[in-house]
């Protein structure tokens, strides 16, 4: 059994953090580049869809279709940008981008209503991007519905002089996330798939830096076990790593004002459970590619592409193809994006994120011992 020797892993952690010092790349990738990443994407990446820029078709020009075209102006969803007096007028604001959304309202639209018919309104949508589409649609038939109800409301107390109440009177409310702000779901997901990116890359560079410059041989050389060495180089990265988590929960409270109503003894110690297990990552590709070029390549296909794509950060894993719904239980960010959106949003702790945790904590072990493994094969 290799018995650890403190002084000795304190030599190799003093070492890689004066190499951090005198390298102001690894310093900059280190600290900046997370809350550059941050920024970049809590400022630009939302998927709020609101204010859709409109323009109407309004053939009716009666105070009935005005009234209807207030509610789209009153609603947060939809911008009246113009009013357009023909089809390829359409055309070329969709085309050109000025508008995502045309509403069409007939000529014979209030004498419809007023004779108790039906009245067609239609709607013609750009669906270059679906989603904000399907989205755009299912705001414009709430805006008809509200519209529609009042009208026939109205018209049977006219005729009747009798006050009817909707047979259901639906009251929604959002729990966790009241004004439904999509980056109070991003910036917590963000946190995660940052660590793992920047944390495998930069442990990536580490051994493979050795080899490039010659020093391994010198490293080998000297009484320092292959554990010790690996607990030595991770040590520093995993300092600067718990920096970059309490700078960005900083940012995510103070500059994104994303609500954190959970422990936050739990998020770091479950961020430092994370973080090891992703240094780790990025050893083991340093030690197997024993290439600076090909270890950070390699490092961001195995963390960039599996954390943002197949985490549940961005895209709902339940709506995923069953395949790929069974390839993201081999990806840990799964867990650490579910685990920090329950403690920042919900204020859940163990009880509820017992398995998550469990399964980090099997994810940091499994490959810190599998480095540890492999760089034994290559001391040999």
């Amino acid at each position: 059994m290799t018995t650890i020797k403190p002084f000795r892993v304190w030599a190799v952690s003093r070492k890689e953090f004066i190499h951090i010092l005198r390298d102001p790349r690894s310093l900059g990738m280190a600290i900046a580049i997370p809350m550059l990443l941050l920024l970049l994407f809590g400022y630009a990446l939302s998927l709020d869809v609101d204010n859709v820029p409109t323009v109407v078709w309004d053939q009716n020009n009666s105070q009935d279709s005005r009234e209807f075209i207030s509610r789209l102006q009153g609603s947060r969803y939809f911008s009246v940008r113009g009013y357009v007096t023909s089809y390829p007028e359409i055309e070329e604001a969709l085309d050109s981008g000025a508008a995502l959304v045309a509403v069409v309202i007939p000529e014979r639209f209030a004498g419809r209503i007023e004779s108790g018919r039906s009245a067609p309104v239609q709607a013609i949508v750009d669906g270059s991007d679906p989603n904000t589409a399907t989205i755009a649609m299912g705001y414009l038939d709430v805006v008809a519905f509200g519209y529609s109800r009042e009208v026939a409301l109205s018209e049977i107390r006219r005729t009747t002089g009798q006050v009817v109440h909707p047979p259901v009177d639906l009251r929604a409310r959002a729990w966790f996330n009241a004004d439904l702000e999509s980056k109070n779901y991003i910036i917590p997901g963000l946190i995660a798939v940052i660590m793992m990116v920047i944390a495998a890359l930069l442990t990536s560079l580490t051994v493979a830096r050795e080899w490039e410059q010659g020093t391994m041989e010198q490293l080998i050389a000297t009484p320092v076990k292959g554990p010790e060495l690996i607990l030595g180089k991770l040590i520093p990265y995993f300092a600067i790593g718990m920096l970059d988590v309490a700078l960005a929960v900083l940012m995510g409270e103070y500059m994104f004002d994303v609500p954190l109503r959970g422990s936050v003894a739990l998020l770091f110690s479950m961020a430092a459970i994370f973080l090891a297990g992703a240094l780790s990552l990025g050893m083991v590709i340093s030690i197997v590619t024993k290439s600076q070029l090909l270890a950070s390549q390699l490092a961001m296909v195995l963390t960039f592409l599996p954390s943002f794509l197949l985490s549940g950060f961005m895209y709902a894993i339940a709506n995923m193809p069953l395949g790929v719904q069974l390839i993201t239980y081999l990806v840990p960010a799964r867990y650490f994006v579910t685990m920090l959106k329950g403690i920042y949003l919900k204020d859940v702790g163990l009880e509820v994120l017992a398995l998550e945790a469990g399964l980090l904590v099997l994810f940091g072990i499994a490959l810190m011992l599998f480095a540890n493994v492999r760089f034994k094969k290559r001391l040999e």
